[in-house]
């Protein structure tokens, strides 16, 4: 049972969720499903899509659309993103979720990793907006929502590549909000911060299990993030509940910024 408000708005709406197989994107798609929302994902894992179309069928009885596509290859992307709303329809909402935090020491950063790290982190958000917004303002308007992160606005030490990229987010989403909003398409921005998805966790124990109190020091509000704290927020955002928010970013992080 997925808690939380219903977007009647949001049924039957056209949606894709890029990295949706795992962690804070599939919970997104299990949220958006849960509201009726024609699903559609993307994902580098195979497996991973599996997974979660299997878990999302099982929850909320919804048939979700996947392909499996390396972000990096834009073309391929962009394939991916036709072949899917053949399925669906249009999209009216993107979520731009796909990225990977993985740490890198500073003096190991070579130009083929940082060129690489943005391409994994920023350069497929703009691409898969460009490629939707067509068919979004055709069917009407909709919402894109990017996914950024605290990390570059604390200065996260061991992964300066990912957070540079990160930073980018914010100022992409001003300038989106600006290229489509006169097509009804609204460009909005989420900065999560430590949000303890299944990866998260089995690093964190991995490496410094004191972390997960330790971090709970930072937060103005006592309790851990889920990935279903930023679900709830995309759902919002690509309702019509949030029809005049435009090149926002929402920080949801418990308090630590």
């Amino acid at each position: 049972m997925i808690d939380g408000a219903s977007y009647p708005d949001l049924a039957g709406m056209p949606v894709l969720i890029t990295g949706g197989g795992s962690g804070i994107g599939a919970s997104v798609a299990l949220h958006f499903a849960a509201q009726g929302s024609k699903v559609a994902i993307v994902d580098l894992n195979a497996e991973a899509l599996a997974k979660t179309r299997a878990e999302i069928q099982a929850e909320t009885g919804m048939s979700i659309e996947a392909e499996t596509v390396d972000l990096r290859d834009i073309a391929a992307l962009n394939a991916a993103i036709e072949s899917l709303a053949a399925r669906t329809g249009a999209f009216r909402a993107l979520i731009n979720n796909a990225g990977d935090d993985t740490r890198h020491p500073l003096d190991k950063v070579t130009p083929d990793y940082w060129d690489d790290r943005f391409a994994v982190n920023l350069r497929h958000q703009f691409f898969a907006a460009q490629a939707v917004a067509p068919g979004m303002a055709a069917a009407g308007g909709g919402a894109v929502v990017n996914l950024g992160s605290i990390s570059w606005m604390t200065g996260s030490p061991g992964m300066i590549a990912y957070t540079t990229a990160k930073s980018a987010i914010m100022g992409l989403t001003k300038s989106l909000a600006r290229e489509l909003g006169a097509m009804a398409i609204r460009v909005n921005s989420i900065a999560p911060g430590m949000i303890w998805t299944e990866k998260q966790i089995a690093r964190v124990r991995a490496e410094d299990p004191a972390k997960f109190e330790r971090y709970l020091e930072r937060q103005c509000l006592k309790e851990h993030l889920e990935p279903a704290d930023i679900a709830r927020l995309a759902l919002w955002l690509a309702s019509n509940e949030a029809r005049h928010c435009a090149g926002q970013t929402f920080v949801v992080d418990g308090g630590v910024v």
